[in-house]
């Protein structure tokens, strides 16, 4: 409550004055404010302009001992009523008069009349809930839903907002169209494209080595005529990968290779500029399927050329339309699990195409494999657990690329690394890093996290499952979801639980639970994002093999698996070292010569391993 005080004379002459009260975020803070934040948005003493002098009559006195709405109210504060000449002598209920809005008028007689009150009421619009004072308990816990329903609806790569409530309809069930009429997508919400383009631009700023070639290319059109049909993660990143296919004079059609790592605005940004996009986060099993058959199977338009990450596209059209191989000039692959699949159909004599493995490229294994999963594995972690890594026992299992780069960032934030793994040289690697090489069996029961990274199946089993301890966290670094043997936990006696999305907790009868993440698929894609510079390198390899592949002559490759050719690697590799305003020593003609190398390279051999 704000007072003005005035002297005994200058009180005979004033016929009123008037007692403010003050507003509850006055009176004491509310809703969390700290009191030096309400001191500060507190209006002046005397009101008005704090810079205008006061008239004489109006004017406190210089504070002091005593001085403050207490003391104004008290016997020695000359002239001003006192508190048993109001209407409410008692001093806890004049001020519950004054938190609660009224405003008391003080006559020429002494007399303090109580002037109507009006109590202003603050209302949520979605709880429709009123709050006078300070929120009840209730209050707190419909309030906390609020911002956390809207930190959920931010357009952000990590938190597409795909589990919106205002938006249950299946995009299949959806009648959606572009600017331009067109309708050839299916994406959740073609709306929120203007949101996935700011998100490609982003994106594009640190992907210097695909902007380049774009530039470059752009005007010798290598890949004019090509029909590219697409499965993979659909990110700002493979965004500006098929932008820069179209530049380059490609037509593609494109679909998600994991059911939880699209990000919708980006699809939407996608199918607005004319990209037939059918992908949203979040899919059924059988949509991921329907969307994939879409892509392929579409009339009066053929695919000639495919890029596949996991190898789901190519296992489909193997599946369902054999024939379309007949014009089909090759296969570009970029997981270790199609790579895999690759060579079964290679070494079966049943690949009747030529197939380029990009996760085996130098550019793949050590920068994307290694370094991606160096950052992002930590990210997907903090962003579904919010747990604190240090002293925390962890069991990788693998010591390959992605293993490498989850074991560093571990063991980097104090947390205790064991590794499992069934190559000696891998093995031994990790002994020489520092890591505890063990069979799973052996640290389950003691473990906090488990993460595998083998490209496998049922790295952890049931019986894995049943003995760990409570609370353990497991999920998955793999391209597939067939490490972690999850089928076996949807069974009767278990209770699923949805903490978050892409957080479940599996409940046994006794009561131990495990927090499975992203039903164990791929963590860093689905719970979180991946570094935008890695996935240039990897970008702008799967653009180079295409455009080798689409343009190879007849003859130069046969129906098997290709590695990329070393020069090719090392050219994505120059690319890249600008950014780092790197320069690289040349070799002179002498030491050349004695090397046996060009001077321009490639420098390595292609058996060379680095």
């Amino acid at each position: 409550m704000s007072v003005q005080v005035v002297s005994a004379a200058a009180a005979a002459k004033v016929p009123e004055v008037e007692l403010k009260d003050l507003s509850p975020s006055e009176a004491e803070p509310q809703l969390g404010l700290s009191t030096a934040a309400v001191s500060a948005m507190a209006p002046p003493a005397g009101g008005g302009d704090p810079e205008a002098p006061a008239p004489a009559a109006e004017r406190p006195p210089a504070p002091g001992p005593g001085s403050g709405p207490a003391a104004a109210l008290s016997p020695a504060a000359g002239k001003v009523p006192q508190a048993s000449a109001m209407k409410r002598s008692d001093p806890h209920h004049q001020h519950q008069r004054h938190r609660d809005g009224g405003e008391a008028l003080v006559s020429p007689d002494g007399t303090v009349t109580e002037a109507p009150r009006t109590v202003k009421k603050i209302q949520f619009a979605d709880q429709k809930q009123e709050f006078n004072k300070r929120p009840t308990k209730i209050g707190r816990r419909s309030l906390s839903r609020s911002i956390s329903q809207s930190s959920t609806d931010s357009y952000s790569s990590a938190a597409s907002y795909t589990d919106s409530s205002d938006d249950e309809t299946s995009p299949r069930d959806k009648q959606q169209k572009n600017s331009k009429g067109n309708s050839d997508f299916c994406v959740k919400n073609i709306k929120q494209a203007e949101f996935g383009r700011r998100e490609i631009e982003i994106a594009e700023q640190e992907m210097p080595a695909l902007m380049a070639l774009r530039k470059r290319a752009q005007g010798e059109k290598p890949l004019a005529g090509a029909k590219i049909v697409g499965c993979t993660h659909i990110t700002a990143q493979t965004a500006v990968l098929m932008e820069t296919l179209g530049a380059l004079g490609a037509q593609c059609r494109w679909a998600a290779c994991n059911i939880y790592s699209t990000l919708n605005e980006v699809a939407a940004a996608l199918a607005e500029s004319g990209f037939p996009v059918f992908a949203w986060k979040g899919e059924s099993e059988d949509d991921f399927w329907w969307c994939i058959d879409r892509c392929v199977n579409v009339e009066g338009w053929q695919p000639n050329m495919i890029l596949d990450d996991g190898g789901d596209l190519t296992h489909w059209i193997y599946k369902k339309y054999p024939n379309m191989f007949k014009k089909i000039k090759g296969i570009v692959e970029e997981s270790v699990t199609g790579v895999h699949r690759l060579y079964q159909l290679s070494k079966a004599g049943k690949l009747c195409v030529p197939a380029m493995n990009v996760n085996d490229s130098v550019t793949k294994q050590k920068f994307d494999n290694l370094y991606c999963c160096r950052e992002s594995i930590l990210d997907g972690l903090k962003r579904t657990t919010d747990m604190m890594f240090g002293g925390k026992q962890v069991v990788v299992c693998g010591y390959g690329e992605v293993g490498k780069g989850c074991c560093a960032a571990l063991k980097a934030m104090g947390s205790i690394v064991y590794v499992t793994e069934i190559d000696p040289i891998c093995a031994l690697q990790a002994c020489m890093d520092g890591f505890r090489l063990v069979k799973l069996s052996e640290v389950i029961r003691q473990v906090d996290i488990v993460i595998t990274c083998t490209g496998n199946k049922n790295v952890v089993t049931r019986e894995h499952l049943d003995r760990m301890k409570n609370s353990c966290i497991v999920c998955n670094m793999g391209h597939s979801n067939t490490e972690i043997d999850v089928a076996s936990l949807r069974t009767p006696e278990l209770t699923w639980e949805r903490v978050r999305s892409q957080v479940d907790h599996v409940i046994w009868p006794d009561g131990k639970r495990i927090v499975l993440l992203a039903e164990g698929r791929l963590l860093n894609l689905s719970c979180s994002t991946v570094p935008t510079f890695v996935l240039s390198i990897t970008a702008t390899t799967q653009a180079l093999a295409l455009i080798e592949l689409y343009n190879a002559p007849e003859g130069r490759y046969k129906q098997d698996v290709y590695l990329l050719p070393k020069k090719m690697d090392e050219y994505v590799a120059s690319l890249h070292l600008p950014t780092f305003d790197a320069h690289l020593t040349e070799l002179t003609d002498e030491q050349a010569k004695y090397l046996g190398l060009n001077k321009n390279g490639p420098f390595k051999p292609n058996y060379y391993r680095y």
